[in-house]
């Protein structure tokens, strides 16, 4: 893709909390949060590595047919739905890669987060001698540059931590901003800002509203707040993240249709699903 193109939005997991690989699920999708995003300079940004990964993973080797591979993995943060993929990327088995891991976290503490799900007795391979290069980033405060596309990070409320981003090129924005619960003051300042004008807003939108009441404090929001946020920084269309575990495909349809009742450029992320920005 030449640098005036599109970027190339693709969901390889959606589910939030624990992979549910049920019959009910197949139309959304049951991997955990995974996404890739190609950029007009060619570059391949990966946001999280959930039980998603493992299949991009898969896809990404079989495309590269030999040659090296130079990702760029962007962790939210380090809840288990979100890195429970990584073990089994195949791009991290293979000398010729190099991965760069970006997250909240100084680069030595990523590093040794990243091991512990790996060690003795939880797996049978060490982080540490996986053959591809690997790199650590901490994000907090700067700004990354692929190309003319821009990368930046803010925090959201969520328990120990968590940040979203923000992709723009060339007038174009992408914005994800999952996990996340609304209603710190503080924090509801700062999602506005950073989702201002955004052409695709991602939101998490885990609970219903009646579902959230018996919820509070456990770090996620709902449909209805991903609505009032995208009718409030004028974004052109709303995708909802990270579905519920308890939520299967009916019931993902259902608030998919109140959910656009309430703002019309509405859809729910879906694995497989591309979206061109």
């Amino acid at each position: 893709m030449e640098e005036s193109g599109q970027m190339q939005l693709r969901f390889w997991g959606v589910r939030g909390s624990i992979p549910t690989p049920n019959p009910d699920n197949t139309g959304f999708g049951g991997n955990t949060a995974c996404l890739e995003i190609r950029l007009p300079s060619s570059e391949i940004l990966i946001i999280d590595g959930g039980t998603g990964a493992r299949p991009l993973g898969h896809a990404l080797m079989k495309e590269a047919a030999g040659k090296s591979l130079s990702l760029h993995f962007f962790l939210t943060h380090f809840h288990w739905d979100h890195i429970q993929g990584i073990p089994f990327f195949q791009p991290l088995y293979a000398r010729e890669n190099e991965v760069t891991f970006y997250s909240m976290k100084a680069p030595a503490v990523t590093a040794e987060t990243l091991e512990g799900q790996m060690s003795i007795p939880y797996f049978p391979v060490d982080f540490k001698f996986l053959p591809a290069r690997r790199r650590f980033v901490e994000i907090p405060g700067r700004e990354f540059r692929f190309g003319y596309t821009k990368v930046t990070s803010f925090p959201l409320h969520h328990p120990q931590g968590c940040f979203g981003y923000r992709l723009d090129h060339q007038g174009r924005s992408l914005v994800f901003a999952s996990d996340l619960e609304h209603g710190d003051p503080a924090m509801d300042l700062l999602l506005p800002k950073a989702a201002e004008g955004a052409d695709v807003l991602i939101y998490d939108a885990q609970f219903t509203p009646e579902e959230y009441e018996a919820r509070r404090g456990w770090g996620h929001s709902t449909w209805l707040e991903g609505t009032r946020l995208a009718r409030r920084v004028g974004a052109k269309r709303l995708i909802l993240f990270h579905h519920d575990p308890a939520h299967n495909d009916e019931a993902l349809r259902a608030i998919l249709k109140d959910a656009q009742a309430e703002f019309s450029d509405t859809s729910m992320a879906t694995e497989g699903e591309t979206v061109l920005i």
